[in-house]
């Protein structure tokens, strides 16, 4: 056992290297919430930060698909609030693009995920949210019965989102988009039979009334059975290499 650690200073922005003196800008800029968004422009931070311009583009594109900022022609470039998705969202595209089987790791990270924080992000729901949830499962049946039939995604986006929506963590959020970006990345919001999307949505409705009524553990068996639709549908559906 280690004893008489000598004490260690906070780690700030100005002690991390990014290997980017955009992001090294941005990162201590965040440490100041109250500082103006608004980035100066490329000239006059090429002079600040003592990087030429062309270097400060490459850096600049590099952030803006990162989503910490935005660039818009007559607004200019401004500092977005960190969202981890971004980030997540380009590696994931690219081991997708590699190989589409990848889909099957992330979706059992996010089922792991969203089972661990559970009962924290259900507990954080409120009437709102809860009658929210039952809302979107009214809309689902609605266009499950409806002639002609139609697939209700946004509605099983919105639905496992929200559950999560008032978790005050920016990583598990982040993860969480991710995966339903990936989900429409490899088409299963288009391809699907009734019988399978009127399982997945009894599970939803089950899920639902559960959380109203309280019952948080029955809520989360619920949860665990019908995430274990989807890798068999995806399985049997998925031939010469592509996901339908």
């Amino acid at each position: 056992m280690i004893h008489n650690l000598p004490p260690q200073r906070p780690v700030t922005a100005r002690h991390l290297n990014l290997e980017s003196e955009l992001l090294d800008y941005l990162a201590e800029a965040s440490c100041q919430p109250e500082a103006d968004t608004r980035i100066p422009a490329l000239g006059q931070l090429s002079s600040e930060l003592h990087v030429s311009v062309s270097k400060l583009r490459e850096q600049l594109e590099v952030a803006r698909v990162m989503g910490l900022v935005s660039v818009r022609p007559r607004t200019g470039i401004h500092r977005q609030d960190y969202n981890f998705m971004s980030a997540v969202r380009l590696s994931l595209f690219f081991a997708l693009a590699s190989d589409i089987t990848a889909f099957d790791e992330y979706s059992d990270l996010r089922k792991h995920v969203e089972m661990s924080f559970w009962h924290e992000a259900v507990a954080r729901l409120t009437d709102e949210d809860k009658l929210r949830l039952r809302q979107l499962v009214a809309l689902a049946w609605e266009k499950l019965r409806g002639s002609p039939i139609r697939i209700p995604h946004a509605e099983h986006r919105e639905f496992h989102l929200t559950i999560f929506s008032r978790l005050d963590n920016v990583f598990v959020r982040g993860l969480l988009e991710a995966y339903w970006e990936a989900y429409e990345a490899v088409e299963l919001n288009k391809y699907a039979d009734l019988a399978y999307l009127s399982e997945v949505w009894s599970y939803h409705e089950r899920i639902t009334e559960d959380i109203i009524r309280g019952d948080v553990d029955s809520s989360l068996r619920a949860f665990e059975e019908h995430t274990k639709l989807l890798p068999s549908y995806h399985n049997e559906h998925r031939g010469n290499g592509a996901v339908k």
